[in-house]
């Protein structure tokens, strides 16, 4: 008997689920795909591109929505013989600086043999470069930096959209489009950056239930077999991503997570019950791989924010996180981070949804602000800062959670504001 055997009985086609799987339409963003698409129409006509930034939140689209018309742009554009179309798709995640971007997109307009290192130029020397490549490539090309956001000067966005008024490049028609998930992003560019790139903005809102139904009942007709899905199994997928900020990667890797249950357990049915424990074991995973890559101030930010949050503060304003931040960081031995510093850990960990911000407008005399909330089980939170509690020490806020041994998974979750009891034996932190 084979030791490995094609699975029959649950999966059609299960990569119809995966992230890369494009579908021949895209749901649910209709009012958004048109704005899109016309702000990409100057590309058939052979004229300047526009420049296009698209923002918000993770896992509402934005990226499908690009790779989607870009798809059709170039299929269309080539029945045209006077336009030529290069679209150059760069995800800046894990790259933090204008000469890593521009080094990138050297190499990608290169061939495999001519290939520069990504470091030991001078950055003047690498734009030089990047305008020569542009300039060979000719006609139109767009260049697409998703996750733009991770960028921590904005050079290389004054330079793209205005290579060809600044004399840069005289053939080529460049059009850049970025995309971001961080609302702050956007105010924090400089006012020249601002005008360049911001020509066309799109914000793409969060799905919502209905929304989330529809793009899981699209991908499910060609992931699954007919029949396998009982019918509490997309509602019930489409509700906890629409909970869980209007996500649609999280709502379909959920309906993967649940097949994939349903088939290790050899059954022919995905229930409620495999929605339910694949959801906790997303959760459980989302959270660990989060925190751990943050850095250790993003650990004492979302430490503060978690302690405030179980004293029933939240949702609270960062000028009201940082004493707690700052007393954290103080009984860590490190020296705590300049406001702006901080609120960019707080733009990180709602990111990661690991908490949630609101944008408050209180007009002339209020002003605008944000607010943030803790979003995640304070349980897989904690259980993924064990360091960082070890380090500082057990606020009184949480220490109901605590025995002698350390944090007590089996104990019952607190939903509610009220801080716990101090327990005499553990170090724990006196309230402030």
């Amino acid at each position: 008997m084979a030791l490995f055997e094609r699975d029959h009985d649950i999966y059609r086609d299960r990569d119809a689920l995966r992230e890369d799987y494009q579908p021949e339409e895209l749901v649910g963003r209709d009012e958004e795909l048109q704005t899109f698409q016309a702000a990409l129409q100057p590309v058939i006509n052979g004229e300047q591109p526009n420049n296009v930034f698209l923002y918000g939140k993770t896992g509402v689209g934005k990226t499908a929505a690009t790779r989607f018309l870009l798809r059709h742009l170039r299929e269309d554009a080539a029945q045209y013989d006077d336009i030529e179309l290069t679209v150059v798709f760069l995800n800046c995640d894990g790259l933090t600086s204008s000469y890593q971007i521009a080094t990138n997109l050297v190499n990608q307009l290169r061939s495999e043999s001519n290939q520069i290192s990504t470091t030991g130029y001078p950055l003047a020397s690498v734009y030089e470069m990047l305008w020569s490549e542009l300039e060979t490539e000719g006609g139109t090309v767009l260049i697409v930096l998703d996750e733009i956001d991770h960028v921590n000067d904005d050079s290389i966005l004054y330079q793209l959209p205005r290579a060809r008024a600044n004399g840069k490049v005289e053939d080529v028609k460049i059009g850049l489009i970025g995309i971001s998930n961080d609302f702050s992003f956007r105010d924090d560019l400089s006012p020249k950056v601002k005008s360049s790139l911001c020509e066309q903005e799109i914000h793409f809102p969060a799905y919502n239930a209905m929304n989330l139904r529809d793009i899981l009942q699209q991908r499910a007709e060609v992931a699954f077999h007919e029949g396998v899905l009982s019918s509490e199994v997309i509602p019930l997928c489409a509700a906890y991503g629409a909970k869980d900020a209007g996500d649609a990667r999280q709502s379909i890797d959920l309906l993967m997570k649940a097949g994939d249950l349903a088939r290790d357990e050899d059954t022919d049915r995905i229930l409620d019950e495999h929605v339910n424990r694949g959801r906790r074991a997303l959760e459980r995973g989302r959270i660990k791989e989060g925190i751990h890559g943050l850095t250790e101030h993003g650990h004492l930010v979302l430490y503060a924010v978690l302690t405030l949050d179980q004293e029933g503060e939240t949702p609270v304003r960062s000028r009201d996180v940082r004493p707690r931040y700052t007393r954290f960081a103080e009984l860590a031995n490190r020296d705590p981070l300049v406001p702006r510093r901080m609120r960019d850990h707080l733009s990180e960990l709602a990111m990661l949804g690991i908490i949630s911000v609101t944008e408050r407008n209180e007009g002339r005399r209020g002003g605008t602000y944000r607010e943030y909330a803790l979003d995640m089980d304070v349980d897989l939170i904690l259980s993924a800062m064990e360091d960082t509690v070890e380090l500082v020490g057990v606020h009184g806020s949480i220490s109901d959670r605590y025995d002698e041994d350390g944090l007590d998974e089996e104990a019952s979750p607190r939903h509610d504001s009220t801080p716990g009891p101090t327990p005499n034996d553990g170090p724990t932190l006196d309230e402030f």
